[in-house]
């Protein structure tokens, strides 16, 4: 069994897979909000069969991390985390300081790109994880990360709003075409700027590349920009989960 660990801004995702393998059957999975993760040991986790292998990534810094281990000694399994490198699974890291890319973009990077090459031949990647931040990420057709863009998501937004605008205490509204009341104008802006950035990296990609990219979009609000974005898509939620997969696959047989 093989347990791989998602642990974002707001929340840790998790799935049990029966092999370290891409494609390997998923046998659970589940989320918790990081504020209820002392709990897994006794709750979710307490019944699955005991993985040999764990996985992870997190963003949400080391003490996160550190509580997430503590649950883990429910099992004899020592956790690996996934940090970012120069090269790994395929994947060729164009940072300017290759360490300080977020693991997450990282794994959800190599998942794409593993995905692509499993079903078709190469090609340029658009990256797309929709959450708590919004990173919009370009990788060729030769595996190397070329770079990307890091934004506000939706709820980061109407809160800066909020905060620095009198007046702007509104429910949440629907996106429109010409919002006529603030609600709608709030959420509309919120989603066109991040689909925005979204095509102007698409253009970007096509004319540093010369071909269009493979565009995949994930992250937990992935699919609310699913109906307003101008450029051909595939919405995978798993795409973490899928590079860790690909990434454990390599460790275990040694390259």
């Amino acid at each position: 069994m093989f347990l791989a660990i998602d642990i974002g801004n707001t929340r840790l995702k998790w799935a049990l897979y029966e092999t370290p393998q891409a494609g390997a059957r998923l046998v659970a999975h589940g989320a918790a909000f990081l504020e209820t993760i002392h709990q897994l040991a006794e709750g979710d986790w307490k019944a699955l069969p005991p993985p040999s292998m764990v996985l992870g990534c997190c963003v949400a810094g080391d003490a996160v991390r550190h509580s997430v281990e503590e649950q883990l000694e429910l099992w004899d399994v020592t956790p690996s985390w996934v940090v970012s490198s120069a090269e790994e699974g395929g994947l060729v890291n164009g940072y300017d300081h290759p360490s300080r890319l977020g693991a997450d973009r990282w794994v959800a990077m190599i998942g794409a790109r593993s995905r692509l090459l499993r079903e078709g031949p190469p090609r340029p990647v658009l990256v797309v994880m929709v959450g708590t931040a919004v990173t919009v990420d370009a990788v060729d057709a030769s595996g190397r990360f070329l770079g990307g863009l890091i934004l506000p998501g939706h709820g980061i937004m109407l809160k800066a709003l909020e905060s620095g605008t009198a007046g702007l205490h509104v429910p949440t509204g629907e996106v429109r075409d010409f919002p006529s009341n603030t609600s709608d104008a709030l959420t509309s802006g919120g989603t066109y700027a991040i689909a925005g950035a979204i095509e102007r990296m698409h253009r970007n990609i096509v004319q540093h590349c010369g071909e269009a990219p493979q565009c995949i979009v994930g992250g937990g609000a992935g699919w609310k920009m699913a109906p307003y974005l101008s450029v051909p898509f595939e919405l995978v939620e798993s795409l973490v989960f899928e590079g860790l997969l690909h990434v454990a696959q390599q460790r275990s047989s040694g390259r």
